[in-house]
């Protein structure tokens, strides 16, 4: 019994000081001062622990980002030797450090084509921010300095910064107290194919984007235009995988004008759905640009990588005693999270979690999508561990359950009351396990979600949220 209230003690201690001073990233203040926070303390493979000895299974992954599963000793012991050995070395102009060097070679290895150059950050925002900064280095360097506008898609999540909210333009992001750059970003319609005008197929839906992508260019002047930004799949905007043939449309229409089209992998990068890269493993196009950060080190530790063309390369490197690439991080290469990020992708290759990610990530795409014939279910979509499942309160109208039936937090918070995770955003929840899940954690994680949904339905249905 003693153990048991030192145990609650610390939970409820630990809860207090959270309460009392962190501000969490999207906090909801009324939420958070009414509920506080889920207290995590330990980890191990696919399972989280909170502070009161609760476990529950991680159907978040970290967030999109523990591919390796926690707890891995290996990598414990690969960071523990690099901090032994050097534990910092800036990168700036001239001075460089083993890990860095070759995280930097391997990148150029995985990574698609002609994508050979590095540029480190700590964070997918980070590397999204220098993304745009290196387009913009790029056109000046060839003489079009006028090139400075960013094509981006509503929906999308691209980090953030200023500059990165910005560019993003989701539901709920754009509050009214923040600031965002004016006249920099032209969002287009996100490829939101289970949304698409009534009528319409998704061959025409694919005509229509790349049809409103040529007026845009018309519209603006592809003289003004530096970059076209898009994750391969819409994370955080809904989990929305473009339709077929949309991505080397857009491709071709935007080298035909000189466009850079950047691809942010942060999410999709190193095994979410079965690849290193998504953008042409997946979908057939090697970008200008890729960004990786999240999966780059499976979470244990902040790092992002801008990877970019040789062709950009030449271009920002050519002859000119007055060029300097003024961009960069005091973290930038830090050794110790490179050597981690070394260690993540060996630990991909050795295991085989590209491979078990299409097997198993079929598996459970296959039985995530079981959950579309319950009633309030809409649309359940994503590509293997990197899936949603989207409510309405009409399957015919695809008319949304009433904001205020709060239905998929409901639904996580009984998950989470029955030892699972997942993540409500907008109308949907989300689900990104780590890439080590067993069919049998598959199982377990659609049999808890789908009774929470059919409970929480009912519930909706008695208080008169939905017929």
């Amino acid at each position: 019994m003693a153990i048991a209230d030192d145990v609650e003690m610390h939970a409820n201690s630990l809860w207090q000081k959270d309460h009392a001073h962190f501000l969490h990233p999207w906090t909801h203040f009324d939420t958070f001062k009414r509920d506080g926070s889920l207290v995590i303390e330990s980890a191990k493979g696919a399972y989280l622990t909170d502070a009161a000895g609760k476990r529950y299974l991680d159907g978040i992954g970290g967030l999109w980002c523990v591919n390796i599963g926690y707890g891995r000793e290996e990598m414990a012991r690969a960071i523990t030797q690099q901090v032994l050995k050097l534990s910092y070395s800036n990168t700036f102009t001239d001075c460089t450090n083993e890990p860095a060097t070759e995280l930097a070679a391997k990148l150029a290895e995985l990574a698609p084509g002609s994508l050979n150059h590095v540029a480190y950050s700590v964070s997918g925002s980070c590397a999204n921010d220098t993304a745009i900064r290196l387009a913009h280095f790029y056109h000046s360097r060839r003489g079009e300095p006028h090139r400075r506008v960013i094509l981006s898609r509503y929906n999308s999540y691209h980090g953030s910064t200023y500059l990165g909210m910005t560019m993003g333009n989701r539901d709920g992001d754009r509050s009214p107290h923040f600031r965002y750059i004016d006249g920099l970003v032209h969002h287009l319609s996100a490829p939101y194919t289970y949304r698409r005008p009534e009528g319409m197929t998704e061959a025409q839906f694919t005509d229509h984007l790349v049809e409103e992508l040529h007026a845009a260019i018309g519209e603006i002047g592809a003289e003004n235009i530096a970059a076209f930004i898009a994750e391969p799949i819409q994370g955080a905007g809904g989990v929305v995988p473009p339709p077929p043939g949309y991505l080397p449309r857009m491709r071709e229409a935007l080298a035909k004008h000189g466009i850079l089209f950047i691809s942010d992998e942060v999410v999709t990068g190193f095994g979410r759905i079965g690849h290193w890269f998504a953008s042409q493993d997946e979908y057939g196009i090697e970008p200008d640009i890729i960004v990786a950060a999240k999966g780059l080190t499976s979470g244990y530790l902040p790092l992002g990588a801008t990877i970019y063309s040789d062709r950009i390369h030449e271009a920002i490197s050519a002859p000119d005693p007055q060029a300097w690439f003024t961009h960069g991080f005091t973290y930038s290469g830090h050794p110790v999270c490179c050597a981690a990020a070394l260690k993540s992708i060996e630990i991909i290759a050795e295991d085989g979690l590209l491979g078990s990610a299409c097997t198993v990530g079929d598996y459970f795409e296959t039985r995530l999508k079981e959950l579309a014939a319950l009633p309030l279910v809409g649309d359940v979509r994503g590509r293997r561990f990197m899936m949603c499942v989207e409510y309405v309160a009409d399957k015919g109208t695809r008319a949304r359950v009433p904001e205020a039936a709060n239905m998929p937090r409901r639904i996580a918070q009984l998950c989470e009351a029955n030892g699972l995770l997942v993540r409500p955003l907008g109308h949907l929840d989300i689900i990104s396990p780590p890439l080590i899940l067993t069919r049998a954690q598959c199982d377990a994680l659609v049999d808890t979600l789908r009774e929470s949904i059919t409970e929480v339905s009912q519930d909706l249905r008695r208080e008169g949220f939905v017929a």
